[in-house]
């Protein structure tokens, strides 16, 4: 084979391999979602995918990988989602971090009713051994990125993320979109125990 067919057949070869991850990615999911982590093989995978083992040991360590990967690309989305919607009420000249936060929150949730049936395979306990950690610190990171929003205030990113949190797996659950916005609502109306308290300059 020549140089220039060498060149041309390369990327070939690589958009084939990414078609493969791809496909592979899908079946996982519907295989996941459909049966749980737990109860789902390997070989469940590659036969909806319509893939070999090897294709699949290629592109990843095994189930958990698999597992993990659909979930690092959901938070990506979500994290898109997220940034948009915050940077989209700064623009529309929102100032108060409360309503920056609110926007964002909702994007958050609005990703998840989208993605309804992955964010309940995260959710729901199901999956591989160490998940939950994983999610405790995705957690942790996440309210850093908050307390940035709200500086100085700890007690009230615990309150509002933790809120959150909450609001995200009963609204996951129910499919509600009424019960989101209606948390959100309520979330929104927090304010740090200093600014409840203080008496009023009028």
């Amino acid at each position: 084979m020549s140089d220039v067919e060498a060149a041309v057949a390369q990327p070939r070869t690589s958009e084939r391999g990414a078609a493969t991850r791809s496909s592979l990615l899908a079946a996982a999911r519907e295989v996941f979602v459909s049966k749980g982590f737990a109860e789902a093989g390997v070989t469940d995978v590659v036969a909806r995918a319509d893939a070999s083992v090897g294709s699949l040991y290629h592109h990843f360590s095994g189930k958990a990988d698999l597992y993990l990967t659909l979930f690092e690309e959901w938070q990506g989305r979500q994290s898109q989602r997220t940034k948009q919607a915050a940077r989209a009420a700064r623009a529309a000249g929102e100032s108060d971090p409360m309503g920056v936060f609110i926007s964002a929150a909702r994007a958050y949730l609005e990703g998840c009713l989208e993605e309804r049936e992955l964010a309940a395979l995260f959710l729901r306990g199901d999956g591989p051994p160490g998940f939950d950690v994983v999610m405790r610190d995705r957690l942790r990171k996440w309210a850093q990125r908050n307390a940035a929003l709200f500086e100085n205030q700890p007690a009230l990113v615990v309150v509002i993320t933790g809120a959150l949190a909450a609001a995200v797996s009963e609204v996951v659950l129910s499919g509600d979109r009424g019960l989101a916005e209606e948390a959100l609502a309520i979330i929104g109306q927090i304010r740090p125990a200093a600014s409840a308290t203080a008496p009023s300059s009028g």
